[in-house]
Parts: C-alpha cells; structure tokens; sequence
C-alpha cells in the first residue's frame, strides 16, 4: 500500500515540459518575423496580383498563386510557432526548411521556365536559383541533425530505446 503522504514522481518528460512551458524570446521573435512576413508579402502579392490591369496569361495567373501560396505557409507556420507551449525539440526548424526548401525549387524552377520561354539564357536563373537551394537544403541538414540530436537526448532522459 502506498503511503498517501508520499509525493508523486515525476518523469523525465513532465520535467522537461515544465522546464519550458512557453516560447523562449529568440523563438518568439522568430516566430513574430515568419508571421508578420508572411502577412505582408500575402498582402503585397495579394494586391499586386488584384491590381493587374487586363487579362493576365494563365502561367502569371499561376506564379501570383504560387507566391499567395509560399506567403501564406510562412504565415501559418508564424502563427503555429506562437501557439506552442510545449519543447518543439527543433520541429519548427524543420517546418521552416520544408517551407523553405520547396519554396526555393519552385521559384527557381518558375523563374528557370520564364527564362527559356524569353529566350534570355538560363545560366543566371540556375546559378541563383541553385545559390538559394543549396543554402536552405543545409539549413535543413543542420536543422535535421540538430532535432535528432535533441531527441536523442530525450530519450536518454526518459530511458526510452532509441528510435
């Protein structure tokens, strides 16, 4: 029988979520930033997309949507990221390189297909394009590690096997 004026045990993981029960302020801001972009640019390519005068060709009609689209996903990861209250142990890092990463390839692949419709070479749209791709796909590298680290961690912690 147990004695009722023992206190409970807590586990290693009700430990850790009440160490960080809320956002730590360099997440916060970052978080703010990814919302407060992602609404403006909305709002930017939104208005933009609207104020376009005459009939615009299908393949505009898709890069403004595209766009909507990218802005819109930085907004609602800006307003997930708020939302938190428990250790995201590096989830929203890796949301942000998702976003990022598709966001890059299909941007440079928008921006490579205008070029060889134009004629214009696409030596400079791959270059760029390729630029932005390579940093964002090790920006996901390093968020990628950096999440399984933090659960490996955890898991010794908890005295979990490994995943």
């Amino acid at each position: 029988m147990q004695d009722m004026t023992e206190e409970p045990r807590l586990s290693a993981q009700d430990m850790i979520e009440g160490l960080a029960p809320a956002l730590s302020p360099r997440t916060r801001i970052r978080a703010v930033a990814a919302l407060l972009a992602g609404v403006a640019g909305t709002v930017f390519v939104g208005t933009l997309w609207w104020s376009e005068p005459g009939p615009l060709p299908g393949r505009t009609h898709l890069a403004f949507a595209l766009f909507t689209l990218f802005c819109l996903a930085w907004t609602g990861y800006g307003g997930w990221l708020l939302t938190r209250r428990v250790p995201l142990f590096a989830t929203g890092r890796m949301i942000a390189a998702g976003i990022g990463v598709v966001a890059s390839v299909a941007t440079t692949a928008v921006v490579t297909i205008v070029t060889v419709r134009r004629g214009t070479g696409v030596g400079p749209a791959l270059a760029v394009g390729g630029l932005f791709v390579a940093v964002v796909l090790a920006l996901a590298v390093r968020a990628s590690a950096r999440r399984a680290a933090l659960l490996r961690r955890m898991d010794e912690l908890t005295g979990r096997e490994e995943r």
